[in-house]
């Protein structure tokens, strides 16, 4: 069972607290105690209470998250908010293709290394899980002129083994470190994918077309056949040329062209018949005087689709026509690629164009040019010896915090922008509990009511150090469920008194009860303490955070925490398209966010992964459905708005930040402060 380390708790008798335990339990919650309570505020929800038997939860080591340790006293949120919220870095998909690390989903085959023998080598592994974490970003440059934006906590794989990208040499933050003597391992940064243009489209029909295609007019009898025939094994080249040309006004049709053999593999073949469509076909085909850039990408990917290989790490492309042959090199040449023509004296006079440069040129051709068979992409297997000009240059801290994203593979590792990076720990979520993460994430909470006890009796341990804790960065400790089972006093109280550091992010007001609690463990240990308060609209509240507090309220909070003599920082999340992301909304949230005192406020566009799409999909076409066309054309790719529209919001708030005062709170690198501060709560945030 997935929670085989929770038990039921004792069934006291008290019904002042709840109801007979009468809802059914879930599967992975064997023997829990269910309860309902008989009033308002929580009508609708089931708690099910567990004794669990551990409470202080280890990161794995692995992780970039800027904390070690984690207390989760709930599972699941009475806040009942209608979102769940969470780069552009791209990763190496099995594919040989790349993708935004943001638009990742679990279960997806991208490639990791691992060591074999005398080399690491590059191997398919899966995404096993994704999440997001917001925190102050800096800037890695290459000496290729490669940039990655990363947490100072995140891993890359050197010549001299995995290291951070910012550490000090002594003191807490002591940890191997970039440094500008380092070269990462891998092959640089990725060349960014041709557009399905116009001109890129005749390219690859004429690759494919003069590569392995057919074309002609032949008398039959009294009159005349036009005719046209693509066959392949490969479906991939076949789709995307039958697309290219339906996409152009040429109908054509699918059809069996041979069976599978024991040296051969069934073939299809795709036809057009006709001489408006044959004289169509002829005329995309046609050799340019002048080819753009665009249509040499697209040539090459024909071609290549056509008449290319690689194996044991070699790139040819194959012909016998003079025409072919001229046009292949020169568009390689045009793209700075280096080349071997290769003429073996054959009587058909069949020649090669050999690609040179190792692995980093082949990636380069392969996402320059984009060819539609994946399996002539693939590196599995391949060594990681090349030794692409990939020395650290250059290590900025760009003064912000960012949402930055990380995933958990199989390998470990992953391939961020050409350079292997070490991958973070699998967040817990709602579904590793059987239960869904829409409704059921809202109205069916697990609560660990012995969490007080335990958070004790593990700080006595003697193996116990003292580590940073991190609460919230699950669900919201102070969700309004701690108001009846109260066991932030009894976690607050024990890390006082073991002197313990830690931190809090919430949107619970309720915080405040416990603020003489948190006075009294900051005189003994670092405590800190964030909000959440994506924008201030009353009305825009009531609706889509029901359960949460007041957004004036949560500024109250920080306040008088702030006057408290705590440093607050709010996270500005999520901002909402159409609802909360114009001027005027970030004006007079950044505003109230300082009149507030807090210390520094990052923002963070809506997400909406899935199981949270459809639940705000529904939510929307109910009460704003003029919103719903710009919404489907905003995240029509995926969880993410586009990195345009999520630039500009983060811009915007910056600006507003900048105006009242707010950028007071933006640090340098972290190697050049004698005492790097605690992590904040908004550095430790897993959006869910």
């Amino acid at each position: 069972m997935r929670w085989d380390n929770l038990t039921a708790p004792p069934v006291e008798g008290d019904p002042e607290r709840a109801a007979p335990a009468t809802p059914p339990l879930p599967l992975a919650l064997p023997g829990a105690v269910a309860r309902t309570f008989d009033t308002p505020e929580f009508a609708g929800m089931t708690f099910y209470e567990v004794q669990a038997k551990s409470i202080l939860n280890r990161v794995p080591g692995q992780s970039r998250v800027p904390f070690e340790w984690t207390i989760n006293p709930y599972r699941g949120c009475s806040h009942a908010c209608v979102y769940c919220v969470s780069g552009d870095t791209p990763v190496l998909m099995a594919d040989g293709h790349t993708k935004p690390i943001r638009e990742l989903e679990p279960g997806d085959r991208i490639y990791g290394t691992e060591r074999r023998g005398a080399y690491r080598r590059y191997v398919v592994t899966t995404v096993l899980d994704k999440w997001s974490t917001v925190k102050a970003a800096y800037r890695v440059t290459l000496e290729d002129g490669t940039t990655l934006i990363a947490s100072g906590d995140h891993r890359f794989l050197t010549e001299r083994g995995w290291k951070h990208v910012t550490g000090d040499m002594f003191g807490a933050d002591q940890r191997p470190y970039l440094t500008t003597n380092n070269r990462l391992i891998g092959t640089g940064a990725f060349e960014t994918t041709p557009k399905a243009s116009h001109d890129y489209r005749r390219g690859y029909i004429c690759g494919m077309v003069r590569g392995d295609g057919t074309i002609g007019t032949y008398a039959t009898g009294k009159s005349w056949s036009h005719q046209f025939r693509l066959a392949l094994a490969d479906s991939e080249a076949l789709d995307r040329t039958e697309q290219f040309l339906t996409e152009t006004g040429v109908e054509t049709s699918r059809s069996s062209f041979g069976r599978a053999m024991p040296d051969r593999r069934k073939m299809e073949a795709v036809r057009a018949s006709g001489k408006q469509k044959v004289d169509a076909i002829r005329e995309m085909i046609r050799w340019p005087k002048h080819p753009t850039s665009e249509w040499q990408r697209g040539f090459l990917a024909g071609i290549f689709d056509a008449e290319g290989s690689c194996s044991q790490g070699i790139l040819r492309i194959a012909n016998c026509d003079d025409q072919i042959l001229s046009y292949t090199t020169e568009a390689m040449r045009a793209f700075g690629f280096t080349i071997v023509v290769e003429d073996r004296r054959r009587p058909n006079r069949l020649r090669y164009v050999r690609l040179t440069g190792g692995l980093p040129t082949r990636l380069r051709f392969f996402h320059l040019t984009d060819p539609a068979i994946t399996r002539k992409r693939s590196i599995d297997g391949a060594a990681l010896k090349c030794r692409a000009a990939l020395r650290v240059v250059g290590i900025q801290a760009l003064g912000l915090e960012l949402p930055l994203w990380d995933i958990t593979t199989g390998t470990g590792d992953f391939i961020a922008n050409g350079v292997v990076s070490h991958n973070c720990f699998a967040r817990n979520t709602h579904t590793y509990l059987d239960l869904d993460a829409g409704a059921d994430f809202d109205r069916k909470v697990i609560v660990k009511v012995n969490a007080g006890e335990l958070v004790r009796r593990e700080l006595a341990a003697p193996r116990w150090r003292g580590a940073h804790v991190a609460m919230g960065t699950n669900v919201d400790c102070y969700q309004r469920a701690e108001g009846r089972y109260r066991l932030m006093p009894q976690i607050i109280a024990a890390l006082r008194d073991f002197a313990n550091p830690f931190s809090i992010l919430t949107k619970g007001t309720l915080i405040l009860r416990d603020l003489p609690l948190l006075r009294q463990a900051a005189e003994v240990t670092t405590v800190g303490v964030s909000f959440s308060v994506g924008f201030v609209d009353e009305h825009l509240w009531r609706t889509v955070e029901p359960g949460t507090p007041h957004p004036r309220r949560r500024l109250d909070a920080v306040r008088a925490l702030t006057e408290a003599g705590f440093s607050v920082g709010v996270l500005m999340a999520p901002i909402l398209p159409g609802l909360s992301d114009s001027d005027e909304s970030i004006e007079a949230t950044v505003s109230a966010i300082a009149a507030a005192g807090a210390t520094s406020v990052t923002a963070l566009p809506l997400h909406l992964r899935s199981g949270a799409r459809e639940w705000y999909a529904h939510w929307l076409a109910r009460e704003h459905p003029h919103l719903v066309p710009r919404y489907r054309e905003l995240y029509r790719a995926g969880a993410y708005a586009p990195q345009a529209y999520q630039r500009e919001l983060t811009a915007r708030v910056r600006i507003a930040a900048r105006r009242h005062g707010l950028h007071r709170g933006e640090r340098g690198d972290n190697r050049t402060l004698p005492e790097p501060p605690p992590p904040s709560a908004a550095e430790q945030l897993t959006l869910l």
